[in-house]
């Protein structure tokens, strides 16, 4: 396949959302999952503190969308030379294909896409949503800057649609509920997003050779640059926080954790000089995390 060609056409997804899938294998589909959760523990701290809060109904399939996510994330972001972009585009594409193969069928010898194409067919995540995220990362692969909608764009298949995604597991079938909730999710991974771009806007300058915000000049970036990003992240979490509490019990705390987390991040991006963030990755302290994962079990047991 040309490594800029992605399929086309829906594909048949399985089962209806929530439904038995009649071509499972519980055992191979737990070796994928389990899968699944080895590459999130290898790549993300943040998601596998959340995650341990997702209800055991759920918990494993939000493993298997992010999984995948961090693959194909993986295959464009490496800095090492050894892939050239045309290599990286075929991996990317045969990934893709791969991916819609396994959601027709409901089995891939590749076990991360097996834990999504599951987790797809049972709660019908649909090309809506995996197409977008392929497009994104494809630009990854050619894109340098962005427009304002080449950014928009680039936002929502890079993690609007994974948010999207999340939700259709958490909300299991019910549309009413995925229809009143889908903003507020967008919003979030957007909010997400955004922040990981402040706190990487050198990595991925000088690695990557990218700079997504449009119209920023990075190595002009101040302070002012600083605050007009926050106060559109801003906006999205307090967008995305309206909607937490409306969210099933299965996924309401680990979400207001994951929340909570990018929240207290941005807020010390704010209270990082702008050339201080040119140079260096803002984090959150291990000890911080463990506060805010209390407060926020604390507030749940309330409710």
């Amino acid at each position: 396949m040309n490594a800029a060609t992605a399929p086309t056409g829906a594909v048949p997804v399985g089962p209806a959302a929530g439904a038995a899938d009649p071509t499972s294998d519980p055992t191979y589909d737990a070796v994928a999952l389990r899968s699944a959760a080895v590459v999130i523990r290898a790549y993300s701290s943040s998601f596998g503190w959340a995650c341990r809060l997702l209800g055991p109904e759920v918990r494993d399939h939000v493993r298997g969308v992010y999984a995948l996510v961090r693959v194909a994330d993986e295959i464009v972001d490496d800095p090492q030379p050894g892939l050239s972009v045309t290599e990286r585009g075929e991996l990317l594409a045969e990934l893709e294909h791969e991916v819609g193969r396994a959601r027709a069928r409901g089995r891939s010898s590749n076990l991360v896409v097996h834990a999504f194409a599951r987790t797809a067919r049972r709660f019908g995540i649909e090309d809506e949503l995996v197409a977008p995220f392929f497009a994104s990362m494809r630009a990854d692969l050619t894109v340098s800057a962005h427009d304002e909608a080449g950014f928009a764009a680039y936002v929502h298949g890079s993690a609007e649609v994974v948010g999207l995604m999340c939700l259709r597991v958490f909300v299991a079938g019910d549309d009413a509920a995925y229809d009143r909730l889908a903003p507020g999710a967008a919003r979030l991974g957007a909010a997400f997003q955004k922040v990981n771009f402040l706190r990487d806007l050198a990595e991925d300058v000088e690695l990557r050779g990218r700079a997504y915000f449009p119209g920023l000049d990075v190595d002009a970036f101040g302070d002012d640059d600083r605050d007009r990003v926050l106060a559109d992240i801003d906006a999205d979490l307090a967008a995305a926080r309206v909607a937490i509490d409306d969210l099933p019990r299965s996924s309401r705390l680990a979400v207001r954790v994951a929340h909570d987390l990018f929240a207290e991040l941005a807020r010390r991006l704010a209270t990082t000089p702008a050339a201080t963030i040119r140079r260096e990755r803002v984090r959150v302290p291990g000890p911080v995390k463990a506060r805010l994962v209390a407060t926020a079990v604390t507030r749940e047991a309330w409710r």
